[in-house]
Formats: C-alpha cells, structure tokens, sequence
C-alpha cells in the first residue's frame, strides 16, 4: 500500500518534469522561428539590442559626474 503510493507519486513527478520541459520545447521553438528568420539571427539581435540602451545611459551617467566634480571644484570650499 505504501509503496504504491509512492511509485504514483514518482510517476506524477516524472510526469510534470516531462510536461514543463515539454511546454517550454514549445516556446523556445515558437521564439525561435519567429517570422521566418534564424536562430543565430534572433539571437544576435537581441544581444546587440540589449547592450546599446545601457552603454548609452552610462555615458550619460559619467557626463553628469564629471558635470558635478566641475562644479565642486568651482565652489572652492563651500560643500557642506
């Protein structure tokens, strides 16, 4: 009695395991062949779109410092 309910309980297991790689074989597929371009295409673009909003905000990051450590040493000694 107890053992079987344990072999469902591994089967139901294994079962999900199966069923989420499953569902997700489908979706990386459906991204995959998206409007009929590459993999290695996709993949590209989105590595290279991902990178270019971030070198651009760090630049302007760094130009606001540099902004502000001008400004500090203009003061002379009156930062707080």
């Amino acid at each position: 009695m107890e053992s079987d309910r344990v072999l469902i309980g591994a089967l139901l297991f294994i079962g999900m395991v199966l069923g989420a790689n499953f569902v997700m074989y489908v979706i990386a597929r459906g991204a995959t062949k998206a409007k009929g371009k590459r993999f290695i295409e996709l993949l590209g673009k989105s590595l290279t779109a991902s990178t270019r909003p971030k070198d651009n905000s760090m630049d302007e990051l760094r130009r606001k410092v540099d902004e502000l450590k001008k400004g500090g040493k203009d003061n002379g000694g009156d930062s707080e």
